[in-house]
């Protein structure tokens, strides 16, 4: 296929229900009333709501053409780095909408929630063996409650020792979310940088861990897409000072079946299903962000606990050094059942071969786009890689404005101007899910665009033209927000 997806097409404009509306039209025929027709108490009702009034083609159409305005991953790709907007299988959907999921009450209790509670055990099991750990909970409703959850257990060890300690390291590659998580535990956040090659040195490390320093929060694979290869040696040099390492698993999807968190040093580890485990990702949740622990933090788990009894299973809140409830009852079922689905379809070698694909499609575009766009950190990457528009801004062309231009091709922009550790970020994560094809697509489309950037940059700086809102005056729109909606 030599045509780009942004082909040019027909955008249909609509206008409200209301202004759509015509006095007597009807979607459906409504059966001739058996009763007589009565008034309502106008002093209890009030006015009658003005409703909409359509026929069945009007609200069909009306939907319809509302939704050809969005894109979604059932449209096209989305490159979003470090957010996994990956296709998932319509069949875990399904599978989370069956009527014995979906219709599962939390006040049921054990007796009658059985088959729910062996979905959680079993998929704790699961998770427990994915990343090499004793155990974990299901109860974090997203990744940095994930990361809020293991960081109070953190703190929850240290008062248990008897002395608390006062900071916390976070590499500049760290998830955003990260300082924040330790910081809501009382802990102040220690900065420090990567190395040359955008991953941690040792010596860097060392330097500021100390006796009073309660460990480090090293996400790995990091936000430049780079694994930290140091890991074991920086365990090391934490447990040597009694500190704890915490590990943010949100980019597992790059080493899911490779590498085992918890038997390279790691204490304790968050994950997100929602993001290697298949939910539709982004648009504000729903998410989950289980976190495993080795023996040291199993104590301090929260409550309730899915626990087996011969054949049966049940929720049990009877641990002393627990943390509490961090999550009204237990976490967003629903997006279990999907991970759950996932891992059973998948199984052992689909999840493995997931993780070598998502690596293999990351650096198939670094080394495509390598000379296109400026590659600050040239080494093999793991799901995602980082350029920047160094080479465009020789003509004025930044970042944002190859981003707009990216939506006449046809494609959602990759995550731009993150991680802040490379100036005017274009961070890129194809997924595992995208073919070859799809892929060169989005190369070709990048690679026009840089093109542009040579030959007409006062155009680029005006895109885009084909999508149904052009550029918007984001400077205004920042300084004058309309908040009516």
């Amino acid at each position: 296929m030599d045509n780009q997806p942004g082909a040019s097409g027909l955008i249909f404009n609509e206008p409200s229900l209301w202004e759509k509306s015509r006095k007597g039209r009807c979607a459906i025929s409504l059966p001739k009333a058996d009763v007589e027709r009565a008034e309502l108490d106008k002093d209890l009702t009030g006015d009658a709501p003005e409703l909409p009034q359509l026929s069945e083609l009007d609200v069909v159409r009306h939907y319809t053409r509302l939704s050809q305005w969005n894109f979604g991953v059932d449209s096209g790709m989305y490159p979003l780095g470090s957010c996994t907007m990956k296709y998932n299988p319509k069949t875990n959907e399904v599978q989370a909408a069956l009527k014995g999921f979906a219709g599962a009450h939390p006040f049921s209790g054990d007796e009658f929630s059985q088959g729910s509670l062996k979905l959680m055990y079993n998929l704790e099991q699961y998770l427990a063996k994915i990343t090499g750990f004793d155990t974990l909970t299901l109860q974090p409703a997203a990744g940095a409650h994930g990361e809020l959850t293991g960081m109070l257990m953190i703190h929850a060890y240290f008062a248990k020792k008897g002395k608390q300690r006062s900071k916390i390291i976070i590499p500049d590659t760290a998830h955003g979310t990260n300082p924040a998580s330790a910081a809501l535990c009382g802990y102040i956040p220690v900065n420090i940088k990567s190395g040359e090659k955008g991953i941690l040195d040792p010596e860097t490390v060392a330097a500021v861990m100390d006796e009073d320093t309660a460990g480090i929060m090293v996400t790995n694979p990091n936000t430049l897409g780079l694994f930290e290869s140091n890991i074991s040696k920086i365990a090391d040099i934490i447990h040597s000072k009694g500190g704890l390492v915490y590990g943010d698993g949100a980019n597992m999807n790059a080493i899911m079946g490779i590498v085992k968190p918890g038997e390279i040093g790691i204490d304790v580890l968050h994950l997100n299903l929602h993001k290697t485990f298949s939910t539709p990702h982004g648009g504000g949740g729903p998410g989950s962000g289980p976190v495993a622990v080795g023996k040291a933090l199993e104590p301090f788990l929260p409550v309730p606990r899915v626990v087996k009894d011969l054949d049966s299973y049940k929720l049990v809140s009877d641990y002393p050094d627990t943390i509490g409830k961090i999550h009204t009852f237990y976490g967003h079922f629903g997006i279990m059942v999907r991970a759950y689905a996932y891992i059973l379809s998948m199984g052992a070698k689909g999840l493995l071969d997931s993780s070598r694909l998502a690596v293999l499609s990351a650096n198939y575009i670094k080394e495509s786009l390598k000379g296109t766009l400026n590659l600050p950190y040239d080494m093999p990457c793991m799901h995602e890689c980082v350029f920047n528009d160094e080479f465009q801004s020789k003509n004025n062309v930044t970042t944002v404005d190859m981003a707009k231009r990216l939506l006449d091709y046809g494609f959602h922009p990759p995550t731009i101007y993150f991680p802040l550790v490379v100036h005017g970020a274009f961070m890129i994560e194809p997924t595992e899910t995208e073919s070859k094809e799809d892929i060169d697509q989005f190369i070709d489309a990048v690679k026009a665009i840089a093109r542009e950037a040579e030959e007409d940059p006062e155009k680029l700086r005006k895109a885009p033209f084909l999508t149904k809102v052009t550029r918007l005056d984001e400077v205004t729109a920042a300084r004058k927000p309309c908040l009516r909606g």
